[in-house]
């Protein structure tokens, strides 16, 4: 026997323990979940999975090889929630659009194994996490190029219910996609998301090509390929492309070469531990009373990464502000900070608390 072939023969035998424990241990997390379900404890401990890490660390004495038994100790635990997930009956997943949308492609990348629920709009995936249809909810939150989605940091602000618990950036290319065997000229119009519009504005405008906005970018392609129709093209992501049956005629058209979405996670569970967290906040419309708000959580020694105003509803000419803070929200600096808040701002609240 070579040394290759028993190299290969001692991973194969690992492996095979590897699979009994693994068992064994989600066997465990089976327990787990059942003893949450009667308690009402949420299945995701952040404190449990810091203290499941440095304890893990330890065990590894080879320091080249402990980032990656770290990485696959942090895989380990999210398959677990999953599964725990799936136990409870916490594993629907709202986003928007269609299957082959940005949100789809971000919802399996964060949730592999959860059911999918396809809602038309924003509105009905804050809905849906709200009345309990849908554990958690994936929307895009803002675009590297085209800024902020407002109308979702609006839906943050009417529903208090609801938190953020995750954020994820999601590189995103854009691509003109045709029934296949169409050339450019032979294009008149494009559809897409407002957003994908925006990003691909460039190539629009060289192009001179007439776009019309649709709810989704995997909505504009299933209308292309449905219609047959050489004359219609849409802006959309390869999956989208090998999804609905049609050709990538330009690739990356985008004109920000770096193009990222960042997506949140929705939830009606409270979190707990995170290294950022984002605040909402209204102050009386007075001079210095914004400032005094900017001022306070630069004295506490929080850096502001980034802060946002937006229109109040149905209250013409006044606004509330978005704030994301670098911290954890569960130390003393940040309860001291929110005390002085409370006492300067009209009304304040966490949004959310996440790790990136």
């Amino acid at each position: 026997m070579d040394e290759l072939e028993q190299a290969r023969r001692e991973i194969d035998q690992v492996d095979a323990q590897l699979a009994a424990l693994f068992e064994r241990r989600m066997q465990a997390v089976m327990q787990v979940a059942r003893y949450k379900k009667a308690h009402g404890l949420p299945i995701h401990d952040p404190a449990r999975e810091e203290l499941v890490l440095a304890k893990s660390a330890q065990r590894i004495q080879d320091p080249a090889l402990r980032p990656y038994y770290l990485d696959h100790v942090r895989n380990r635990m999210a398959v677990a929630r999953q599964y725990e997930a799936l136990l409870l009956g916490q594993n629907r997943v709202a986003y928007q659009g269609v299957e082959g949308a940005f949100a789809h492609i971000a919802l399996r990348n964060l949730f592999p194994h959860a059911e999918a629920v396809s809602c038309p709009t924003w509105d009905e995936v804050f809905a849906k996490v709200s009345a309990g249809d849908a554990a958690q909810g994936v929307v895009p939150f803002e675009n590297s190029h085209a800024g902020d989605v407002s109308a979702v940091l609006d839906l943050c602000y009417r529903h208090p219910e609801l938190w953020v618990v995750q954020v994820y950036d999601l590189p995103v290319r854009q691509n003109l996609l045709v029934v296949p065997g169409t050339t450019l000229p032979q294009i008149r119009h494009v559809y897409s998301h407002q957003q994908a519009i925006a990003q691909s504005e460039t190539f629009l405008k060289q192009m001179g090509l007439p776009y019309t906005a649709v709810d989704n970018t995997a909505m504009a392609a299933k209308y292309v390929a449905e219609s047959g129709d050489p004359s219609k093209a849409a802006i959309a992501s390869r999956e989208t492309a090998d999804l609905y049956g049609l050709e990538v005629l330009v690739p990356d058209i985008n004109t920000d070469g770096d193009n990222t979405t960042r997506f949140i996670v929705i939830s009606r569970e409270k979190p707990t531990a995170g290294n950022r967290f984002s605040l909402l906040f209204t102050v009386d419309n007075k001079p210095g009373k914004l400032g005094a708000v900017i001022q306070k959580i630069g004295a506490s020694g929080f850096n502001m990464e980034s802060i946002k105003s937006r229109p109040m509803p149905h209250v013409p000419f006044e606004y509330y502000f978005y704030a994301e803070l670098v911290g954890d929200p569960s130390g003393a600096e940040s309860e001291a900070l929110l005390r002085d808040l409370d006492a300067t701002c009209r009304t304040v609240r966490i949004l959310g608390v996440y790790t990136k």
